[in-house]
C-alpha cells in the first residue's frame, strides 16, 4: 500500500481544511484517464466505495483508486519542497 510521510499528512489535512472539505474526506489519488502512469489528486468528501484508505499514522485522509492501487504499492508520497505553493511528489519508497 502507499506510505504517506508526515509532511504530506499535514499538509493534506491543511489543505483540506481550507478548502472546506468535511473531516472525512481528503485527498485521492487515481490513474490519469487517457494517461498511463500518470496520476490525478484531487480533494475530495469522502472516498469512492472500492478506494484503499491509507492510514498514515493514524490519519485516514488518503485515498487511492483501485486500479491505481498496484503501482502505487511501493510508493512513498510526501511534500515536494520546490514546488510553488503545496505540491506533492511520489517516490519509490525505501
Amino acid at each position: 500500500m502507499l506510505t504517506v510521510t508526515d509532511n504530506a499528512r499535514t499538509a493534506v489535512q491543511d489543505l483540506a481544511q481550507q478548502a472546506g472539505v468535511p473531516v472525512e474526506g481528503g485527498l485521492r489519488i487515481a490513474q490519469a484517464s487517457g494517461q498511463p502512469g500518470n496520476f490525478e489528486l484531487a480533494l475530495v468528501p469522502a472516498p469512492q466505495p472500492d478506494d484503499q484508505v491509507v492510514d498514515a499514522s493514524g490519519a485516514t485522509n488518503v485515498f487511492v483508486e483501485a486500479q491505481a492501487a498496484p503501482a502505487l504499492e511501493a510508493l512513498t508520497l510526501d511534500t515536494d519542497p520546490r514546488a510553488e505553493g503545496p505540491g506533492f511528489v511520489l517516490t519509490p519508497s525505501a
